[in-house]
């Protein structure tokens, strides 16, 4: 399969960012599934303590969603936007998994929610009530790990006990942090988990934070694949999901655990 990261900067204006988005769902034609950073429509609000952000939720029927909706039909492509959704009265970080005809396939929401300076995401987020969702697809089982959950290794490991051959996790991450702590974080748990996992992060300036890039794809190996820079981009590798399951064949980790060790 081929796999595209839209590597993109977000405005305050929710309609530049949705036109930049259909623009990223057309130049990633040829792709298979395409995904975003996180909260892809919206500035990084969560930067700010307490502010109402209740004008960036979206509802998974809004027109914008739509229009997504019909750019997988019209490129024959998986598509997961991430964004600021209300559902049942709640508002969640969450990525909609969107099959090649529109189709919700279904939502993963953000698990675990942080809260420290610049990212006071306890103030905005809901944790999901369903846990980590992995979805089938005609090249092989996607799972969804949203931003700070990566820090979490139980996170990939659940998406990896579920079958995931690939894990796409949408992030905001600065130049401020330790990026390559970051990168080396991502490459251990392919290895140890035996599956691709791809990062998208946001880029450009936003109040006091400086969106990094450098979009992570690496192999179930642990071998980098892509990494993208500092500017707007789309990213695009071509993968052979059938490889995490020999990588699982070859190390079979998972099925060495002992749960009731575990304390």
């Amino acid at each position: 399969m081929r796999l595209g990261m839209a590597q993109m900067s977000m405005s305050k204006d929710m309609e530049e960012n949705f036109t930049k988005t259909l623009d990223f769902c057309d130049k990633a034609a040829g792709c298979n599934l395409l995904f975003f950073p996180e909260v892809q429509f919206s500035p990084f609000f969560a930067q700010y303590e307490n502010q109402d952000a209740t004008g960036y939720l979206m509802e998974d029927t809004d027109q914008k969603v739509q229009a997504i909706q019909e750019k997988c039909r019209e490129h024959d492509m998986y598509i997961s936007p991430n964004f600021y959704l209300k559902q049942q009265g709640k508002p969640y970080d969450a990525n909609l998994f969107l099959d090649r005809q529109g189709r919700i396939a279904g939502i993963s929401k953000m698990v675990h929610i942080f809260q420290a300076p610049q990212f006071y995401e306890c103030d905005y987020y809901t944790p999901s009530e369903e846990g980590f969702q992995v979805f089938t697809t005609d090249f092989g089982k996607i799972g969804i790990v949203i931003c700070f959950d990566r820090h979490l290794p139980e996170s990939i490991r659940s998406c990896a006990a579920q079958g995931a051959d690939l894990v796409i996790v949408p992030t905001a991450n600065t130049k401020a942090e330790p990026l390559e702590m970051f990168e080396w974080e991502m490459r251990v748990q392919a290895y140890q988990n035996q599956t691709f996992v791809a990062m998208c992060n946001r880029v450009g300036k936003e109040g006091d934070m400086d969106f990094a890039g450098q979009s992570l794809i690496i192999d179930p190996w642990g071998n980098l694949l892509a990494k993208g820079d500092d500017q707007e981009r789309l990213i695009a590798c071509d993968l052979d999901l059938s490889l995490a399951r020999k990588a699982k064949e070859e190390r079979p980790f998972l099925k060495l655990r002992r749960p009731d060790m575990y304390r």
